[in-house]
């Protein structure tokens, strides 16, 4: 029987690619979104609504989360992976970024929420069904900014710093009944939603100081989720795995 993935907020971007990886290795997935319904159909469409649903929920919102988990249960009968890839209201917009003096500790609460919050209701919401099969996969989605900050995106890169310590915690909990937990960290991506307002400036900078010499893509960040999310990923767990050509090396 065919394994199921959710990803959540993957109507586009990463997210999106990341969904369709699994797809193309054979999982049926649940397409996760807030707002972009017609994105959401349209990556339904390129996998086959045979083989994926989409579910609108706010993963900030704990009774939509319960909702959605019910849902995927009833559709496809397990749960064997979790991405959480969710951005609530952030852009890598280097000119619009606030200067620490001029942030407030809303705008922190609002990356916290959608970051940390969001992935703790996907998970606590399905554990249940992982803890009963004794299996399973989550994989948070960080980034390589916390190591560098070439930009100092302050909310975004503090409530992703945080998700490395929530997923390590999880790790060491959760492996006794089978379940791996760990971190895939991208560099900043060309090009995303998110990204699309990046200035060229801080694309070549990057791309000057990578090794690889090339800024990462969807698709790089995407195989390693997919690699950690199946059985290839059995034998890692607690682990942040960061992807962007070697600019940051642990």
């Amino acid at each position: 029987m065919a394994k199921t993935v959710l990803v959540t907020g993957s109507s586009r971007g990463l997210g999106a690619e990341i969904a369709l990886q699994f797809a193309r290795s054979g999982y049926n997935v649940v397409i996760n979104y807030f707002q972009h319904a017609q994105l959401a159909r349209q990556i339904i469409h390129e996998i086959g609504s045979d083989k994926a649903i989409a579910i609108k929920a706010d993963v900030r919102e704990r009774a939509a989360v319960d909702v959605m988990t019910n849902t995927i249960i009833d559709k496809f009968g397990s749960i064997d992976v979790v991405v959480n890839n969710a951005l609530v209201n952030f852009k890598f917009d280097p000119l619009a970024q606030k200067k620490f003096d001029d942030l407030t500790w809303n705008d922190y609460q609002q990356q916290i929420d959608g970051t940390l919050k969001g992935a703790f209701n996907v998970i606590q919401s399905i554990l249940p069904v992982m803890k009963k099969q004794r299996s399973g996969h989550i994989v948070n989605i960080g980034t390589n900014l916390f190591q560098n900050p070439v930009v100092a995106y302050h909310e975004y890169t503090t409530a992703k710093a945080a998700i490395i310590g929530f997923s390590r915690n999880l790790a060491v909990e959760l492996g006794e009944y089978g379940i791996n937990v760990n971190v895939v960290s991208g560099g900043l991506l060309k090009t995303t939603d998110a990204s699309a307002v990046t200035t060229p400036e801080v694309f070549n900078m990057i791309k000057a100081n990578t090794p690889l010499r090339k800024v990462t893509t969807p698709e790089d960040v995407a195989k390693c989720v997919l690699f950690l999310g199946s059985d290839a990923g059995n034998g890692i767990t607690g682990q942040n795995i960061t992807v962007d050509g070697g600019l940051t090396m642990n």
